[in-house]
């Protein structure tokens, strides 16, 4: 063989090796050092309301998007209902003062966006606002998101609908995880972070998607809550624990009795652990236009103190 044939020879073993090591890390098993991104939220919608302070729920907002290098968008919605009269000549009038409180809203919303830029700073920020039913608005603003974040309102009851979304309805209606703040909170602790465990579609949606923030957490307990806790209770309680060790997350497990209300008892055990978060699947549904929640869903939206992340 003269040498440029045996040149010729090497060079087309040396394409095959690329070609089949390229085949193999392209198609086949990955390669190792291709470790997968941890989970994030890319864009935070922050649902304010139209009145009082929105200085702390943005506040909290500005340090979520800082430690997920994300996107905030500040979301206001408001409207006003429209006067009811049976006098002939009182529609005129309605009219003339529903489009007075309208422009009222307006000038709110414009002072709120205001205050929000001044809080956003340097944080990648964008404002949305509108005049209409702040349930409706937010559900639909909430595909810009991978994480709502409201504050606490009257637990799972309604407030003003007119003035405020509420956060138990949207919960059940955005389709992403909503993060509802304490009453009042202006940060958001991570120490302890508490996932309320039921084999159910909710919960494992919101153990999925409260990966970034239990990343960031000293300590994750994940606790279920049964009258009669079989062996396959604690089984789950321990695949949570093992989904959550694959990314990198380490968690106690705890299976509590109870011969009462399971609300009632694991609102007792959070109070008892300091819980500085609390991850739960959200269950409800729509009757005669009003949401019926689920007993353990009702009890934590009641406690304001709470910061709950939940997921329907």
């Amino acid at each position: 063989m003269s040498l440029s044939e045996a040149g010729y020879h090497f060079g087309a073993i040396l394409i095959d090796i690329k070609v089949r090591c390229f085949c193999k890390t392209s198609f086949g098993a990955p390669k190792l050092s291709n470790r997968k991104r941890p989970m994030s939220y890319r864009s935070i919608l922050l649902n304010l309301g139209i009145d009082g302070s929105i200085e702390p729920l943005t506040r909290i907002s500005i340090d979520l998007a800082k430690r997920f290098d994300a996107k905030l968008i500040g979301f206001c919605a408001a409207d006003a209902p429209l006067p009811v009269t049976t006098a002939p000549e009182g529609a005129a009038i309605a009219a003339e003062l529903w489009e007075q409180s309208r422009n009222e809203i307006r000038q709110r919303l414009n002072d709120q966006h205001s205050k929000f830029n001044e809080l956003a700073g340097t944080v990648k920020a964008e404002w949305r606002d509108t005049v209409e039913n702040p349930d409706h608005a937010l559900v639909r603003a909430s595909l810009l998101a991978d994480l709502v974040v409201t504050g606490a309102s009257l637990g799972a009851s309604t407030g003003d609908g007119y003035r405020m979304a509420d956060p138990g309805s949207l919960v059940l209606r955005v389709g992403r995880p909503v993060l509802v703040a304490a009453r009042g909170a202006a940060s958001l602790p991570l120490g302890r972070v508490v996932v309320t465990w039921k084999d159910t579609r909710e919960a494992r949606r919101a153990v999925a998607d409260a990966v970034p923030l239990m990343a960031m957490a000293n300590e994750v307990i994940v606790v279920a809550v049964d009258p009669n806790p079989g062996d396959w209770i604690g089984d789950g309680v321990k695949d949570v624990a093992s989904f959550l060790a694959g990314h990198g997350i380490k968690a106690r497990t705890q299976v509590i009795k109870t011969d009462d209300n399971e609300g009632s008892r694991l609102i007792d055990f959070l109070a008892s652990v300091k819980a500085e978060l609390v991850v739960s699947g959200a269950y409800g549904h729509s009757r005669v236009r009003e949401w019926v929640f689920g007993g353990v869903t009702r009890s934590l939206l009641d406690e304001v103190w709470l910061n709950r992340l939940m997921s329907n």
